[in-house]
C-alpha cells in the first residue's frame, strides 16, 4: 500500500464562487462528488459514445447506472455501478464498483471501532481504475447522517519512474460546510487527475433541486450527462432528491 503527501493544498470557494471560477471552466472534470452532513451532489461527465450512452436510475437502496440504449453499450466494465447506496447511518457515493465494498465494510462493523475507521480502512484497499493511460481515480464518500460526519477519499495515480504508482488519501469532516472531488483537474489527452484536498465549498443552497439546477448548468453543456442531488430534512429524518439525465432533456 502506497502512501505520499498529498499534492497542493486545500482550497475554498462560496457556493456561487464554485460554480463560476471553478466548476464551469472545466471543460471536463469526469466525474465528481459533492457532499456536506445534510446533502449529496454525485454528477458524470464523459467524451465517449460508450460513456455518454448512460442515466441514473434509481434503485431499492441507491442509484445506479445504467445504458440509456442498451444496443449500443460496448463495455460496461467501468460505467455501470451502483453510485449511491444506503449504509446504517447514511449513503456511501462512489465513482465505481467499490460502492459495494464500502457498504460491505460498513455492514461489517461490530462496535470495536468507529464507522470512520471502517471507511478509511475499505478505501485504502482501492487502486485507480484499469483503463490505461487514463488511470482514473477512485473517488469515494459517506455521509453519515446520524453523527453529523461525511467523508471523502481517493485513490489516483503518479509516475513512479518505471512503473505506475497509487496514491490514496482520505479525508474526514463535521463541519457545516461542503467538500468537493472529482476524478479529473479538466481535459487533456489524457486528463489530469484531480489534485490537491477536497475543495471546500460553503453557503450552498437547501434545496436538492435548487443544488441539481445550479450545478448542472455550471457542467460543460457538451460533455455534461447525468446527476444526482440529495439533501436531508430534520436531521435526516426525511430526504429529497432530484435526478437529471442529459439523454431525457434532449428528448423533452
Amino acid at each position: 500500500m502506497a502512501i505520499r503527501e498529498i499534492r497542493g493544498g486545500a482550497r475554498s470557494f462560496t457556493f456561487t464562487e464554485f460554480l463560476e471560477d471553478y466548476l464551469s471552466r472545466r471543460r471536463y472534470p469526469g466525474r465528481g462528488i459533492i457532499l456536506g452532513q445534510d446533502m449529496m451532489v454525485y454528477f458524470i461527465t464523459g467524451r465517449s459514445e460508450n460513456t455518454r450512452n448512460r442515466v441514473l436510475r434509481r434503485t431499492m437502496d441507491g442509484l445506479r447506472t445504467e445504458a440509456f440504449d442498451p444496443e449500443k453499450l460496448t463495455d460496461p466494465s467501468l460505467v455501470i455501478y451502483n453510485a449511491v447506496r444506503r449504509a446504517p447511518n447514511g449513503f456511501v457515493v462512489t465513482n465505481g464498483s467499490q460502492t459495494d465494498d464500502v457498504l460491505a465494510a460498513l455492514m461489517r462493523y461490530d462496535g470495536d471501532e468507529g464507522a470512520s475507521g471502517c471507511f478509511t480502512h475499505a478505501v485504502y484497499g482501492f487502486s485507480y481504475e484499469p483503463d490505461p493511460p487514463l488511470y482514473t481515480p477512485r473517488i469515494s464518500g459517506y455521509l453519515d447522517s446520524e453523527n453529523g460526519v461525511y467523508e471523502l477519499a481517493i485513490a489516483r495515480s503518479y509516475d513512479a519512474g518505471s512503473r505506475v504508482g497509487c496514491e490514496r488519501a482520505a479525508w474526514t469532516y463535521d463541519s457545516g460546510d461542503a467538500h468537493f472531488i472529482s476524478t479529473y483537474d479538466d481535459d487533456g489527452d489524457p486528463p489530469p487527475s484531480f489534485t490537491g484536498e477536497p475543495i471546500r465549498i460553503t453557503d450552498y443552497p437547501e434545496s436538492s433541486a435548487e443544488l441539481a439546477e445550479l450545478v448542472w448548468n455550471a457542467l460543460d453543456r457538451q460533455n455534461r450527462i447525468a446527476l444526482y442531488a440529495l439533501f436531508g430534512d430534520n436531521g435526516g429524518e426525511a430526504w429529497r432528491d432530484v435526478i437529471i439525465n442529459a439523454r431525457e432533456e434532449e428528448q423533452r
